[in-house]
């Protein structure tokens, strides 16, 4: 292939239809104008090869990049990050078609695509992308054939079949690579793309946050156990907790969890599992109450919350031990931590205060407090609710004592408030409540719709007690979840119509879904989560050393062993000749072998063609219809391959003449040999 050769007419199609394969998966994520970018870019590039526009000049490419770089800034509001690189590439990737002036410059645009594939799972990890992404990769690696194809040897079939193959011969190192390659930590640290992925939860909430929340049906996280899995009524998932109140919001305090774990008494039954969280940008993770973890990457709170020592940027998976009966610092609070979970505004919601003073003077006792306030909550008509009305700026006054219809924050944020007011520290807990059973891989899912709210008070002897205000009005809410609390009311995701969740009444559709979920569970378990933990353990398992020598030389054993027989295989004498003609001349002497009549050295075609119509003459018709083909194809088309119309007339008529050659030696070919 010349570097000063003129790109092909074909090899500009591959390479416009390998840059629409590889950039699709990108563009949901960037501006409209993008796409107009490109389409723009391939009419120009359309227009060079027809030869009606000129290449752009170095004041136009110049003005070009600035207006990328600009560009780039006006949508990113950076110039540094993952996403402004990514978005950059991106572009130049598509600049470079009108810079192509030879079948060089094609190829370096073929190797940027192979490089724009890799970033698409900085974005994306999932099952789907990465399937679409070996189809980008056939593509690639078709036009790569396709470019070394001249025009009238232009097959795309024959291209797809070769990047196919080539694609199948590197499978089976990538699987020794990615078993046993060490996986090494990175050497820097970047700011993690997609910063819009939401948690759901924030550090901060209005009793309508989480109603609104509960309208979604995303995935949270995923949650399996080493045994049998809890009851839903027992699935009290902690994200962090509440503890300021400004009249209005709840909202995390850092002197709530800063300062090392607080102390504690476990006791009760173990609860082992193992947490897959998606992206959130936050660093609080899950865990049920009285959580420990050997985890590095974790720690426990003051507030007995684990947090991540680094916001969640990437699906994560963890190891977890809880004791849900322990004891949650059943001493004394320290002042500052009495003043945190006592404390309220001024000036807001006097009926609960008051009320607050009523029930103070009628229950000396703490616990006893705490047991009315939920009695009251069971007795008085309580409405569970995701279509709560607006409250005023008594919140809690209103919703207690007028309207008194409200989702869980509802009734977490006015019980610790009433609480306050009586002098017991408490605060409220945000995380989810509940899951969702998988039978197919014996896992719970918690989704958004799962996002929850309770309190927990401080009493003496006990520590922090949880109890949930929101179980002694909808008791279906927490033992059998929030489908079945909104089951008369009908709001279950009633803005979601597209969520698979909503449907999982029906017991196909929620087959296929719970099916397809446990795909993806794998998936992120097995391949993405195989991580230096599971690979040591692997190695320990299946080679008996976690010795990084001995890998090594494992390694370089296993990659031997899977490349010499391929390359054996690959450049086997007879595979070497892939002119057709060829095969089908060599395939025709081996069978006259047998009978006495291969052609001899230096003899042409036709010579052969008449030896052996003098030895054959019953065949000569076949023989006549073959050399004739074959002379045709081999001294009209010369060096050309020839086409697969062509190639298949060839085949047939030998196929022709060897179903009609005698199994035995005919007697005048003996003859004629002697």
């Amino acid at each position: 292939m010349s570097v000063h050769a003129l790109i092909p007419r074909n090899s500009l199609a591959w390479l416009l239809i390998a840059q629409i394969v590889v950039l699709l998966p990108q563009l949901p994520r960037l501006p409209i104008w993008v796409a107009v970018l490109w389409l723009g870019c391939a009419l120009w590039r359309v227009q060079i090869q027809r030869m009606r526009w000129r290449y752009p000049g170095t004041l136009f490419k110049a003005a070009a990049i600035g207006l990328t770089v600009l560009g780039v800034f006006t949508s990113q509001g950076t110039l540094i990050g993952l996403d402004a690189a990514v978005m950059l590439l991106l572009l130049l990737f598509m600049l470079k078609l009108l810079e192509m002036r030879n079948p060089r410059d094609a190829m370096v645009v073929i190797y940027l695509g192979f490089f724009i594939v890799a970033t698409a799972f900085l974005f994306d990890q999932s099952i789907v992308l990465a399937l679409y992404q070996c189809f980008s990769l056939l593509v690639l690696v078709a036009a790569l054939v396709g470019l070394h194809q001249t025009p009238g040897r232009n097959d795309p079939a024959r291209a797809f079949k070769t990047g196919s193959v080539l694609l199948m011969q590197a499978v089976p190192l990538m699987l020794v690579l990615f078993l046993l390659f060490p996986r090494i930590g990175p050497l820097w640290s970047v700011n993690a793309p997609g910063q819009n992925a939401a948690t759901g939860l924030a550090e901060s909430m209005t009793p309508a946050d989480i109603a609104n929340l509960a309208r979604s049906g995303e995935l949270a996280f995923r949650a399996s156990f080493s045994g049998e899995i809890p009851a839903h009524s027992d699935l009290y998932w902690r994200a962090l907790t509440l503890s300021n109140f400004d009249g209005r919001r709840w909202s995390h305090s850092s002197l709530a969890s800063n300062g090392g774990a607080g102390e504690w008494k476990q006791q009760g039954e173990a609860v082992e599992y193992q947490v897959m969280t998606r992206a959130t940008q936050q660093p609080w993770v899950f865990s049920l109450r009285g959580a420990t973890t050997e985890d590095e990457d974790l720690w426990l709170t003051r507030d007995f919350m684990l947090q991540s020592k680094r916001p969640v940027s990437q699906t994560t998976s963890y190891t977890a031990v809880s004791y849900p009966d322990s004891l949650m610092q059943p001493t004394e609070l320290d002042p500052l931590q009495l003043r945190l979970y006592t404390g309220l505004p001024e000036g807001f919601d006097p009926r609960s205060r008051a009320w607050a003073a009523e029930l103070r003077a009628e229950y000396p006792n703490d616990s006893d407090l705490v047991q009315a306030l939920l009695r009251h909550f069971n007795r008085e008509p309580f409405h569970y609710t995701l279509r709560p009305p607006t409250l005023g700026e008594h919140s809690n006054d209103e919703f207690l004592f007028d309207s008194q219809r409200g989702f869980c924050a509802h009734f977490a944020g006015a019980m610790t408030f009433v609480l306050r007011a009586a002098g017991i520290p408490a605060r409220v807990v945000a995380g989810y409540q509940g899951g969702e059973q998988n039978p197919r891989g014996n896992y719970v899912l918690v989704h958004q719709f799962d996002a929850h709210a309770w309190v927990e008070a401080w009493l003496p002897g006990q520590g922090w007690v949880s109890v949930d205000p929101t179980f002694q009005v909808a008791p279906e809410r927490i033992e059998r979840g929030l489908q079945a609390a909104m089951q008369e009311e009908g709001s279950f995701l009633e803005d979601s119509l597209m969520s698979s969740a909503r449907y999982r009444n029906i017991s196909w559709i929620n087959a296929l879904r719970l099916g397809w979920d446990d795909v993806n569970y794998q998936w992120q378990l097995r391949v993405l989560g195989f991580e230096s933990e599971r690979q040591m353990a692997f190695f320990q398992r299946w080679l008996g050393t976690t010795d990084w020598q001995r890998v090594g030389v494992i390694l370089l054993l296993a990659a031997a062993l899977v490349m010499i027989p391929l390359a054996l295989w690959t450049l086997r004498p007879g595979r070497l000749h892939r002119d057709p003609r060829q095969r089908a001349w060599q395939l025709l002497d081996r069978r006259l072998l047998r009978l006495g009549l291969n052609a001899h050295r230096g003899e042409g075609p036709r010579a052969w063609q008449a030896r052996l119509e003098m030895a054959l003459p019953n065949q000569r018709t076949a023989l006549a219809a073959f050399f004739d083909e074959y002379v045709e194809q081999m001294y009209v088309l010369g060096d050309e391959l020839p086409d697969r119309q062509q190639q298949g007339r060839l085949r047939g008529h030998l196929q022709t003449l060897i179903r009609q050659l005698p199994r035995k030696r005919p007697a005048r070919a003996g003859v004629l040999l002697e």
